[in-house]
């Protein structure tokens, strides 16, 4: 599926079994909410906490809850997705076409250092 059919069958659902749009800013807020679902997701698979009982790792479904709501914004808005990601790429390898290469940052294999470390 491209995006350009993502937004279309996102426009058809919330046209047939969701009435209407939520407002822009109702949709912003329920994309925030999305999101801190996501990070928590992450936090408890990458970062150091772990997941309460019953809680699963679901990082693929909260990642598509987060594409489903911006889908939304970018219908409610006007805005074509595929023009503005071949932008944003036209844009980024403008800007970064030797800066990442150049960065010792991630070049390096640095190990993690005891002020990186959690105290307990």
């Amino acid at each position: 599926m491209t995006i350009k059919e993502a937004q279309e069958m996102v426009d058809t659902w919330v046209k047939t079994y969701g009435v209407r749009y939520f407002s822009e800013l109702t949709n912003m807020a329920c994309l925030t909410e999305e999101v801190g679902e996501l990070a928590r997701v992450i936090a408890r698979t990458y970062g150091d906490q772990s997941f309460k009982p019953g809680e699963k790792p679901n990082l693929g479904e909260e990642m598509a809850d987060v594409m489903w709501v911006l889908l939304c914004l970018a219908n409610q808005t006007g805005i074509d997705l595929t023009e503005e990601l071949k932008k944003s790429f036209y844009k980024k390898t403008k800007r970064d076409s030797e800066r990442h290469h150049n960065n010792p940052k991630l070049t390096e294999h640095p190990t993690p250092s005891e002020d990186n470390k959690t105290l307990i």
